[in-house]
């Protein structure tokens, strides 16, 4: 059982998490936790991870977080809102810009989040004292389940988790403690008979509700995947150069969300509305100077200009044809590759403004 003055201790968590900037916050306990471990088995077990084997080698902690670490007793989840300001969508159609996906046009959030829990942690070490262990999408955790277990949001279908109070737009962090705290109540799906998350998905990704094939899904084939995209799938990706918020966009439970006021994860002008014939001719050390300090400076500039070349195919824009052709002879096979498929998709297609073919 709890400790006395246990809910007097909540009530100050959660008043030092506003104070912090988390938006909200909720509680579970290590001991009262479904076992994740069968869901996700299945999902490894059907291959839907693609290569992300990093998935399969620490399993068995994912799916039990006294696993991972056997002295926690309860669990702290907190959000950060990030929601934009703009509909993401509207920016499909201006394909010769390079589309980012919202999360990632500003400071990279894992600095944010566990800088803030870091500090949340100190403090209640200093007032309660105990361990702690801070995760922010980092270690085989798995936020998302904790997250509803704590009652901050429900995964939905698209599998991502959902808030009556901030939509699907946050970043989850949490906190492992040995302290005993009052749990929160599991949050319930109200997904209803609501399917618009699947359904908006340019590669069906999705299998079925509440189910995801990373191998298909545009975020994973653009951050987490290195090689060549299966040609069926490259003209889905429409100007997507990192991540995808299609499924995120139009869930009906936005309306109840408030643009961020966390001004590092405001979109950097450069980030927002970038042209991909600047892109493509940033080279490997531009590359690193424009995207200090985002996460897009995690995956490389080779994989970047690989999804700025699938765009270019995809843009109909004849004024690309000289970006997509200096590519041509990379060293990497994969850009080559997307450089030869850009270049031939322009050619085939008329110029989207003068509705002419190119000579080239």
């Amino acid at each position: 059982m709890p400790d006395d003055g246990a809910d007097d201790l909540v009530n100050a968590i959660r008043a030092q998490s506003v104070a912090l900037g988390f938006d909200t916050i909720g509680i579970c306990q290590a001991s009262s936790l479904p076992d994740f471990s069968a869901r996700l088995s299945q999902f490894l077990k059907a291959g839907y991870h693609g290569d992300m084997a990093w998935m399969e080698k620490r399993a068995e902690w994912r799916g039990n977080p006294r696993k991972l670490w056997p002295d926690v007793r309860s669990i702290i989840m907190v959000t950060v809102n990030y929601a934009p300001t703009t509909d993401p969508l509207a920016l499909l159609d201006q394909t010769e810009l390079g589309n980012i996906s919202v999360y990632a046009r500003g400071k990279d959030y894992h600095d944010v989040v566990k800088k803030r829990l870091k500090q949340l942690g100190r403090w209640l070490i200093e007032r309660s004292g105990g361990e702690i262990k801070v995760f922010v999408d980092t270690a085989p955790v798995m936020e998302k389940p904790l997250g509803q277990a704590a009652g901050v949001g429900w995964q939905g279908k698209h599998t991502n988790l959902v808030s009556r109070e901030l939509g699907n737009w946050f970043f989850l962090g949490a906190i492992f403690t040995t302290l005993d705290l009052p749990p929160d109540p599991v949050e319930t799906d109200h997904c209803g008979s609501c399917r618009r998350c699947l359904d908006v998905c340019p590669t069906q990704a999705f299998p079925a509700p509440y189910q995801l094939d990373a191998r298909k899904c545009i975020s994973y084939l653009t951050i987490e995947y290195d090689g060549p995209v299966e040609l069926e799938l490259r003209s889905k990706l429409g100007n997507r150069i990192y991540g995808c918020d299609d499924c995120l966009a139009v869930c009906p439970w936005n309306k109840f969300a408030e643009a961020s006021s966390e001004i590092s994860l405001w979109s950097r002008r450069e980030l927002n509305l970038p042209r991909l014939a600047d892109l493509a001719q940033l080279g490997d050390s531009g590359f690193r100077e424009v995207f200090s300090g985002s996460p897009i400076k995690r995956i490389g500039w080779l994989r970047f200009l690989r999804n700025v070349l699938y765009a270019i195919g995809n843009s109909q824009d004849h004024a690309l044809l000289d970006a997509a052709s200096r590519h041509r002879d990379s060293s990497s096979p994969t850009v080559r590759d997307a450089a030869n498929w850009a270049v031939a998709e322009l050619q085939k297609r008329p110029d989207r403004r003068t509705g002419s073919k190119s000579r080239q």
